[in-house]
């Protein structure tokens, strides 16, 4: 096979469009993809606005796709897989021409681990962008035993992830969702629950005197969840130019993702001894990737739409 089908973005809609097939270099395998997830990243990069955030160049077309699950199928000199191995990954650059959504992907062994055990392919490529972002959140805020997190947006994918792995930790977590998800996010170890829309600062402060720890900010409310936050605290936000300024002493972060092969590992030996959620939507062929982002679009998903080649 001298080429493939993969998705590209960046003129307002994803495209299939047919390359070549790339090439393992040296500590690289390349992967057949049997699983990609959507992410909202892949509709800011399919639609071209991408580069409105200062997070890449501003170029005719863009992969798409950050999240893979597959199989190697060519191992570069000094990469310690073997064809046939079962795999995840992360790729982690914006600006490559293709990425995880096409046939076949190539990526950094750094940035690739084992695929769990006894889960599917689909449900396993629910996990590196996801629960990568939310792992480097947590260690960035300083999560640990009996300390006291904030958690807003709670019940999406990222949320989800920062819940339970913070539970994890032996952190407190207060979880901010929709009225509707409360028992959700408290079977991911939520301590207390906080209804979207209400006065966020003081219904935490009131479960929590004198405000959490540290928040990680997956809903982007911003100054409404730095409200919360004690003096000296730890504000994470997870999307570019929208971290509030650290009033009273609070340090303030963004975190992007970065691919990770020991921390994706760890990640997958919690999911094999059922202690982290995969949570799939949907599924949809590459043909369809347009409709899968329309209905990411759309909002009030309850975990990740998934394409398969």
């Amino acid at each position: 096979m001298t080429s493939m089908r993969a998705l590209i973005g960046g003129s307002g809609a994803p495209r299939l469009v047919e390359v070549p097939v790339p090439e393992a270099g040296p500590a690289q395998v390349r992967i057949r993809v049997a699983a990609a997830a959507v992410n909202l990243f892949d509709l800011a990069i399919a639609a071209g606005t991408v580069a409105d955030h200062g997070v890449a160049r501003r170029l005719d077309s863009y992969g798409l796709g950050f999240d893979v699950a597959g199989v190697v199928d060519q191992v570069g000199r000094g990469a310690a897989f073997e064809v046939g191995e079962e795999v995840i990954g992360l790729v982690a650059r914006l600006e490559l021409p293709t990425k995880a959504q096409a046939e076949y992907v190539v990526l950094d062994a750094s940035a690739v681990t084992r695929a769990p055990r006894g889960r599917t392919a689909v449900e396993a490529a629910t996990i590196p962008l996801n629960a990568l972002t939310a792992w480097q959140a947590l260690d960035r805020a300083g999560v640990g035993q009996g300390r006291t997190l904030l958690v807003t947006g709670a019940a999406g994918a990222v949320g989800g992830y920062l819940v339970e792995l913070a539970a994890l930790r032996g952190a407190r977590v207060v979880a901010v969702a929709g009225a509707a998800d409360e028992e959700l996010v408290r079977g991911f170890g939520a301590e207390w629950f906080v209804p979207r829309g209400d006065d966020l600062a003081g219904s935490v402060r009131a479960l929590v005197p004198g405000g959490v720890d540290a928040v990680v900010d997956a809903a982007v409310l911003g100054l409404a969840a730095l409200d919360a936050v004690r003096d000296g605290g730890t504000f994470v936000a997870l999307s570019a130019g929208v971290a509030p300024v650290g009033l009273r002493g609070i340090d303030v972060a963004t975190v992007f993702f970065r691919a990770d092969a020991g921390q994706l590992a760890e990640v997958v030996r919690l999911v094999e001894a059922g202690r982290v959620t995969l949570r799939v939507a949907g599924t949809y062929p590459l043909e369809q990737a347009a409709d899968a982002h329309a209905r990411m679009a759309a909002g009030g998903l309850r975990g990740r739409l998934v394409l398969v080649p």
